[in-house]
C-alpha cells in the first residue's frame, strides 16, 4: 500500500520534502514504515528511533498496524521545562 507521512521539524529538512511517499505491504507496522522510510531517506535514519508517530491524529507505537488511507505524521522528540 502506498502511504503518505508528513513530516515536521528538522525530519522535513533532512529529507528533503515535507511529504514522503512510502510502499509497504498491507498491514505493515509503524515500525517498517519507519523503516521503509530509512531506506528511502537515509538521513532520517539515526532520528527514526527516537520519533514519535501519530496515526490518525492519535500517538502510536511501533507494533501498531497501518491501515491504508491513514494519516501519518512524524515529529522530532520535544523537551522542555
Amino acid at each position: 500500500m502506498k502511504l503518505q507521512v508528513l513530516l515536521f521539524a528538522h525530519l522535513k529538512e533532512k529529507a528533503g520534502t515535507r511529504v514522503a511517499e512510502v510502499d509497504v505491504p498491507s498491514g505493515a507496522s509503524a515500525a517498517a514504515v519507519k523503516a521503509r522510510l530509512g531506506e528511502l531517506y537515509p538521513a532520517l535514519k539515526p532520528a527514526l528511533g527516537r520519533i514519535l508517530m501519530a496515526v490518525n491524529k492519535e500517538y502510536v507505537s511501533d507494533d501498531t498496524l497501518i491501515s491504508e488511507g491513514a494519516e501519518i505524521a512524524l515529529f522530532p522528540p520535544v523537551s522542555g521545562g
